[in-house]
């Protein structure tokens, strides 16, 4: 069981916060019930699922699973230049085992919806049954840095009007896509950021994400189309490229099925949903059985610091965690007793 303590710079206190204390909550139930698992039970909290700091994002789970190579994972570097290993480092993080040495027999992850299905609906549980598809871009403009009063309008080389229309670009690629098709331009750097110099070079991230690998390709066909399209007329330079492919992932039918169990014993009311949110799960998937569990959030706001969800619903999540790792360890027992 577990999720993530890491967040966005504007992030709030639930976004994987309420997975790691839900997962530690149903854990120390268990020790005071005195109550014995076919399966060990681990909590976990997986290092740089957000990606904010260190790209791309769900690094850590990411080389559990085997989809990121280990030392390019801790080469990666933040804006300062700091790797990710050496931030590891620092805060006594890298522990002797090789990092997915040991099998897991199911993975399980609460987590706040991050989307405004479940208020809507008056649901109080999600039964997470996959995750979309997502994408990440690294891209740059380059043209020249010049004087804003002395260089004429059709003498420029202006960086920032290239990613300008390209940002425009991402928005319409995502529109061209309906309905489940989204863009974002997220993270923009200008330089050299000055009031009175011509920009000469912008550095940006585009993130696409759709549950289908078909929609994900042609969304990415027509960004490095936009990026020729719009920048050689300007006489600018210009790269785009793929740091990140997460494929759309299904759960485990027996993970789902334990947590469908889970909130009908507990009497709560639910709905299967699919995640537009990455998640560690995803990455866990690939090597063990996984689900996840979603409780509402506030107006479906997340990423920010009015991201809320109430005791009652953080209750209701960690009940029907703590039930559907039981569900989960009984039929486990079941099979190895055949």
């Amino acid at each position: 069981m577990g999720s993530h303590l890491d967040t966005q710079p504007t992030g709030g206190k639930f976004d994987g916060v309420l997975g790691v204390l839900g997962a530690l909550e149903a854990l120390r139930t268990l020790v005071e019930a005195g109550y014995e698992t076919f399966a060990p039970i681990e909590v976990v909290n997986w290092t740089n699922e957000e990606g904010a700091r260190f790209s791309p994002a769900m690094t850590s789970s990411g080389v559990f699973a085997g989809a990121f190579d280990r030392a390019w994972a801790v080469s990666r570097r933040d804006r300062s230049g700091e790797t990710f290993g050496a931030a590891l480092e620092a805060i006594g993080y890298r522990g002797p085992e090789r990092c997915g040495a040991h099998p897991l027999s199911a993975f399980f992850e609460l987590h706040i919806e991050q989307g405004p299905i479940l208020e809507a609906e008056a649901k109080d549980i999600g039964i997470v049954t996959g995750v979309q598809g997502m994408r990440w871009y690294e891209a740059s403009v380059v043209g020249q840095d010049a004087h804003t009063g002395a260089t004429p309008m059709h003498l420029r080389k202006n960086a920032l009007v290239g990613a300008a229309r390209l940002v425009d670009k991402v928005d319409a690629i995502a529109r061209a896509h309906p309905p489940l098709a989204v863009g974002t331009v997220g993270s923009l750097e200008v330089k050299p950021n000055s009031p009175n110099v011509v920009p000469g070079e912008v550095h940006f991230t585009v993130d696409f994400r759709h549950p289908e690998t078909a929609v994900l390709d042609s969304m990415e066909r027509m960004l490095f189309a936009a990026v020729a399209e719009v920048c050689g007329p300007l006489r600018l330079e210009a790269t785009a490229t793929k740091i990140w492919d997460q494929p759309p992932v299904a759960f485990d039918a027996g993970c789902i099925a334990a947590v469908r169990e889970a909130a009908a014993q507990s009497g709560f009311s639910a709905r299967e949903i699919f995640s537009g949110a990455g998640h560690d799960a995803a990455y866990v998937a690939r090597v063990a059985p996984t689900a996840m569990i979603f409780v509402p959030c506030r107006d479906g706001i997340s990423h920010n610091e009015a991201e809320f969800s109430s005791k009652e619903q953080c209750a209701a999540g960690a009940q029907v965690l703590l039930q559907a790792v039981l569900n989960y360890d009984r039929a486990l027992a079941e099979r190895h007793a055949r």
